[in-house]
Protein backbone atom coordinates (compact mmCIF):
# COMPACT_ATOMS: atom_id res chain seq x y z
CA UNK A 1 0.00 0.00 0.00
CA UNK A 2 2.92 2.43 0.77
CA UNK A 3 4.21 1.57 -3.17
CA UNK A 4 1.06 3.45 -4.31
CA UNK A 5 1.78 6.46 -2.36
CA UNK A 6 5.67 6.89 -2.15
CA UNK A 7 5.66 8.85 -5.33
CA UNK A 8 2.83 11.48 -3.88
CA UNK A 9 5.15 11.71 -1.18
CA UNK A 10 8.32 12.54 -2.44
CA UNK A 11 6.35 14.78 -4.60
CA UNK A 12 5.11 16.26 -1.62
CA UNK A 13 8.57 16.36 -0.29
CA UNK A 14 10.13 18.06 -3.20
CA UNK A 15 7.37 20.97 -3.04
CA UNK A 16 8.19 21.81 0.44
CA UNK A 17 11.61 21.89 -0.21
CA UNK A 18 11.21 24.57 -3.22
CA UNK A 19 9.61 26.54 -0.89
CA UNK A 20 11.34 26.24 2.45
CA UNK A 21 14.95 25.99 1.10
CA UNK A 22 15.05 29.38 -0.48
CA UNK A 23 13.73 31.20 2.46
CA UNK A 24 15.82 29.49 5.37
CA UNK A 25 18.75 30.22 2.54
CA UNK A 26 17.94 33.83 2.49
CA UNK A 27 17.72 34.26 6.20
CA UNK A 28 21.19 32.31 6.89
CA UNK A 29 23.42 34.04 4.17
CA UNK A 30 21.14 37.31 4.00
CA UNK A 31 22.72 40.58 5.60
CA UNK A 32 20.44 41.85 8.72
CA UNK A 33 20.80 45.54 8.73
CA UNK A 34 17.58 47.04 9.58
CA UNK A 35 17.65 50.80 9.47
CA UNK A 36 14.96 53.59 10.02
CA UNK A 37 14.06 53.17 5.40
CA UNK A 38 13.32 49.53 5.61
CA UNK A 39 11.31 49.59 9.22
CA UNK A 40 9.24 52.65 7.75
CA UNK A 41 5.92 52.40 6.34
CA UNK A 42 5.72 51.45 2.47
CA UNK A 43 3.25 53.93 0.93
CA UNK A 44 0.16 53.08 3.35
CA UNK A 45 0.05 57.20 4.09
CA UNK A 46 0.58 57.06 7.61
CA UNK A 47 2.53 55.98 10.31
CA UNK A 48 1.56 52.28 11.33
CA UNK A 49 2.31 52.14 14.80
CA UNK A 50 0.32 55.32 15.80
CA UNK A 51 -3.44 55.13 17.88
CA UNK A 52 -5.79 52.76 15.77
CA UNK A 53 -8.16 55.81 16.05
CA UNK A 54 -6.46 58.51 14.79
CA UNK A 55 -7.64 60.49 11.51
CA UNK A 56 -6.48 59.93 8.97
CA UNK A 57 -6.62 61.41 4.89
CA UNK A 58 -8.89 58.91 2.62
CA UNK A 59 -7.79 60.95 -0.53
CA UNK A 60 -4.93 58.07 -0.77
CA UNK A 61 -7.18 55.36 -1.18
CA UNK A 62 -9.53 57.31 -3.34
CA UNK A 63 -6.72 57.73 -5.79
CA UNK A 64 -5.94 54.03 -5.28
CA UNK A 65 -9.69 53.37 -6.11
CA UNK A 66 -10.41 55.08 -8.67
CA UNK A 67 -6.95 53.86 -10.60
CA UNK A 68 -7.65 50.58 -10.11
CA UNK A 69 -11.25 50.66 -11.03
CA UNK A 70 -9.78 52.72 -14.34
CA UNK A 71 -6.97 49.97 -15.00
CA UNK A 72 -9.50 46.89 -14.75
CA UNK A 73 -11.53 48.69 -17.14
CA UNK A 74 -8.96 49.28 -19.71
CA UNK A 75 -8.05 45.92 -19.51
CA UNK A 76 -11.44 44.74 -20.87
CA UNK A 77 -10.34 46.00 -24.12
CA UNK A 78 -7.78 43.56 -24.64
CA UNK A 79 -9.87 40.46 -25.34
CA UNK A 80 -11.95 42.87 -27.63
CA UNK A 81 -8.64 43.98 -29.49
CA UNK A 82 -7.99 40.42 -29.77
CA UNK A 83 -10.95 39.05 -31.61
CA UNK A 84 -11.15 42.07 -33.73
CA UNK A 85 -9.63 41.01 -35.97
CA UNK A 86 -11.19 38.03 -36.77
CA UNK A 87 -14.48 39.88 -36.85
CA UNK A 88 -13.55 42.05 -39.95
CA UNK A 89 -11.89 38.74 -41.75
CA UNK A 90 -15.22 37.20 -41.15
CA UNK A 91 -17.25 40.15 -42.36
CA UNK A 92 -19.57 39.44 -39.57
CA UNK A 93 -21.18 42.59 -36.63
CA UNK A 94 -17.95 44.56 -37.59
CA UNK A 95 -19.72 47.72 -36.88
CA UNK A 96 -21.66 46.17 -33.94
CA UNK A 97 -18.73 44.97 -32.12
CA UNK A 98 -16.67 48.68 -32.79
CA UNK A 99 -19.90 50.21 -31.51
CA UNK A 100 -19.95 48.43 -28.51
CA UNK A 101 -16.83 49.37 -27.61
CA UNK A 102 -16.66 52.90 -28.46
CA UNK A 103 -19.61 52.91 -25.74
CA UNK A 104 -17.85 51.10 -23.51
CA UNK A 105 -15.58 53.36 -24.08
CA UNK A 106 -17.31 56.74 -24.00
CA UNK A 107 -18.50 55.49 -20.28
CA UNK A 108 -15.15 55.50 -19.44
CA UNK A 109 -14.26 59.16 -20.72
CA UNK A 110 -17.43 60.08 -19.17
CA UNK A 111 -16.53 58.72 -15.43
CA UNK A 112 -13.01 60.31 -15.97
CA UNK A 113 -14.56 63.58 -16.69
CA UNK A 114 -16.29 63.03 -13.67
CA UNK A 115 -14.45 62.48 -11.16
CA UNK A 116 -11.92 65.37 -12.99
CA UNK A 117 -14.66 68.11 -12.58
CA UNK A 118 -15.72 67.12 -9.15
CA UNK A 119 -11.69 67.21 -8.08
CA UNK A 120 -11.96 63.62 -6.84
CA UNK A 121 -8.22 63.57 -9.07
CA UNK A 122 -6.79 66.62 -7.39
CA UNK A 123 -4.07 65.79 -4.37
CA UNK A 124 -3.76 69.41 -2.47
Amino acid sequence: MLDNYFPVLVFILVGLGFGIVPILLGRILGPHRPDSAKLSPYECGFEAFEDARMKFDVRYYLIAILFILFDLEIAFLFPWAAVFQEFIAAGEHVWFVFGSVMVFLAVLVIGYIVEWKNGALDWE
